[in-house]
């Protein structure tokens, strides 16, 4: 019997502590789901254009998709969907449909062809990089590609700027010099 409660006290324990970590991150949606959401109710979205091959890409996830006041600030304010950027999903999107017409599928957990979806969305002056966070407004309208890992520290600000819409009205560099940082 003791054993049975004491087995019934953990399951109950590590289920909890399971959702407290759960709930720490990002709520990562599809693009399907983030259509259907923005449907419903408006706001920014944030795409996190990742490969499974990608060392900084993992180092975005853990250290500040993971962090706390950002995931926290994230679920709040976007819509944010995590894109395999070389995968083979076919995304309809705006009366078109991006698809990896020369995915290859042996090569799925190394480099492979970049998706139309990340050319459209993920290159900066026609070059792509990993990861690449991009930043829309409600209306699906590319605000800013961001390459590269970016810290807790680094990313706060341009989180902040998107979603309360202040690059409508300040330039980033105005914005930053008052950005009162958590970190």
């Amino acid at each position: 019997m003791k054993r049975l409660l004491l087995s019934a006290f953990l399951l109950a324990f590590t289920g909890s502590h399971a959702l407290t970590a759960q709930e720490t991150g990002v709520r990562w949606m599809s693009f399907a789901e983030a259509v259907e959401a923005q449907n419903r109710s408006p706001r920014p979205v944030l795409i996190d254009f990742y490969t499974v091959w990608c060392g900084p890409c993992k180092m975005l996830e853990k250290n500040t998709f993971q962090n706390p006041i950002i995931a926290e600030y994230i679920n709040k304010n976007f819509y944010a969907v995590k894109f395999n950027a070389e995968g083979n999903d076919s995304i309809a999107f705006n009366g078109a449909v991006f698809a990896n017409a020369a995915y290859d599928p042996a090569r799925a957990n190394s480099r492979n062809s970049p998706h139309d979806l990340t050319r459209a969305m993920a290159a900066v002056q026609g070059n792509i990089a990993y990861p690449t966070v991009v930043y829309l407004n409600a209306n699906w309208e590319i605000i800013t590609p961001v390459q590269g890992y970016l810290t807790p520290k680094d990313i706060e600000p341009i989180l902040h700027y998107v979603a309360e819409a202040a690059y409508l009205s300040k330039p980033w560099e105005e914005y930053t010099q008052s950005f009162p940082s958590s970190f």
